[in-house]
């Protein structure tokens, strides 16, 4: 995931300003993407212009620096759906973005892809804790500088448990997200359209 994907998805929600954007990420974007600078914000959209995925209009603004309102042209909004709705490959980090950042746009996916985008993330975060949470954990400690070995093995068990009950919570959220959006408890327009493979599918 770029940052570009982030400022697609936002304009394409609503035509913004680079200081709308930057705002965003500061606030309802910033799980999506940490510390992002207004230069990274201008840098991107000017890059995204000249690709033809943006065009800007300027807002005349008397006794203040007119503004540049951005909005997402046809080839953009191609580019932002082929991303949010394209093979979503989990990474090895459940705490990474991406699937919030596609969630945090599925207004513009149906109900069945968000089904299966969350039945990827849970089934792959299922496979991990089967294949490491009981792994062996023990480690052939070799410091050549002072090392508290009992310090370092205790606290790596403390931070092992703590990431397990990171990992359950998370996977526990999304099949309970799945189980909502099926249920009705999520308005969708397009429920009606999910196939009984996927209603039918459980998830343990």
């Amino acid at each position: 995931m770029k940052l570009e994907h982030i400022l697609l998805g936002v304009l394409a929600s609503h035509p913004s300003t680079g200081y709308d954007l930057k705002k965003y990420l500061d606030t309802h974007g910033r799980f999506l993407r940490s510390n992002t600078q207004m230069s990274q914000v201008y840098r991107s959209l000017a890059s995204m212009e000249k690709q033809g995925w943006v065009a800007h209009t300027v807002d005349p603004r008397p006794g203040a620096q007119d503004a540049k309102t951005y909005r997402v042209t046809d080839e953009g909004a191609t580019i932002f759906l082929d991303w949010l709705t394209g093979p979503y490959q989990p990474p090895s980090r459940f705490q990474d973005p991406e699937l919030g950042a596609r969630l945090s746009f599925a207004g513009f996916m149906s109900a069945e892809q968000v089904l299966r985008l969350l039945d990827t993330e849970i089934h792959t975060r299922q496979e991990e804790i089967a294949r490491y949470r009981f792994r062996d954990r023990r480690e052939n400690w070799a410091a050549t500088i002072p090392f508290d070995a009992e310090l370092a093995e205790s606290l790596g068990e403390r931070l092992h448990f703590m990431g397990a009950a990171a990992i359950d919570a998370h996977v526990a959220a999304m099949i309970e997200l799945r189980k909502d959006i099926l249920d009705g408890k999520l308005s969708s327009r397009s429920l009606t359209a999910v196939p009984e493979s996927l209603v039918a599918r459980e998830v343990e």
